[in-house]
């Protein structure tokens, strides 16, 4: 079994605001093949998202697959509401970076 890095296999991983209580991350692989591994890798769940963002699981809304898209979309509640005191990132674009570290195991 070896790691691939989540950044060789994706073509873009962002971050975005949902809403001004929410934050939305997409994953878009580049080919249906990177997808697959990285879906059946079981890595992409609620638990990896409240521990990237160090947030409670019951604060992680979703985490889906698109296939159509070869694409995983996760959405979690924004710890700090949008443009609020202490919001260091209005659109929420900045918010995608723990996300750039993630490995795949893949067999």
């Amino acid at each position: 079994m070896k790691n691939i890095r989540l950044v060789e296999m994706a073509r873009v991983i962002r971050s975005k605001n949902s809403s001004p209580y929410e934050l939305t991350f997409d994953i878009i692989f580049k080919d249906r093949e990177n997808f697959e591994l990285a879906r059946r890798s079981g890595v992409f769940t609620e638990k990896l998202f409240a521990s990237l963002y160090k947030i409670e699981i019951d604060q992680v809304i979703s985490v889906i697959e698109f296939v159509p898209a070869n694409a995983i979309k996760a959405t979690i509640a924004r710890p700090i509401v949008s443009g609020s005191t202490g919001d260091s990132d209005i659109y929420g674009a900045q918010q995608h970076v723990p996300i750039l570290n993630i490995t795949i195991p893949v067999r």
